[in-house]
């Protein structure tokens, strides 16, 4: 790191605090005394997803966020929420320890966080991921939470 005013290489640490999901830090040059900020955070080491056809791209924290904002659209879902549901989906990821892992698994986990989240955002996904093509197909979909309205509860 250099100093964005003077390129010089050696600082003071003058505060460091906690924020979000990283550290900041208010830094001063030795050199000219400029004050900056810097903000650190944990690089975690993201698998590569395994895609149905073969291909191998990076874990996308983006690419989930987008799937679950498509399915609880329309929905009194909170931006909030779906933040929570992404951060507690890749830290899953990261906990597999796996340099690969396939998409059906992320699927999974998605599936599971919508399940929590909102019960039309999940049938909106699962219909997508798991290729519903009939009425029939979706009614079985549905049939834990008919089976289980039917029963009184």
């Amino acid at each position: 790191m250099i100093c964005p005013q003077c390129e010089h290489s050696k600082f003071e640490v003058l505060e460091t605090r906690t924020s979000g999901d990283g550290i900041r830090r208010r830094r001063s040059c030795v050199s000219c005394g400029h004050r900056f900020t810097t903000f650190e955070r944990i690089d975690r080491r993201l698998p590569l997803v395994i895609k149905k056809n073969g291909q191998r791209v990076p874990f996308s924290r983006d690419k989930v966020l987008e799937g679950l904002q498509i399915a609880c659209r329309k929905r009194p879902v909170t931006a909030v929420q779906l933040d929570d549901s992404v951060r507690t989906i890749e830290d899953q990821v990261v906990a597999q320890a796996r340099n690969e892992i396939p998409s059906a698994s992320v699927g999974k986990l998605v599936l599971a966080e919508l399940k929590k989240i909102d019960l039309v955002g999940y049938l909106r996904f699962a219909s997508v991921y798991q290729d519903i093509e009939s009425a029939d197909q979706f009614l079985e979909l549905l049939r834990p939470w008919v089976d289980r309205s039917s029963d009184g509860k």
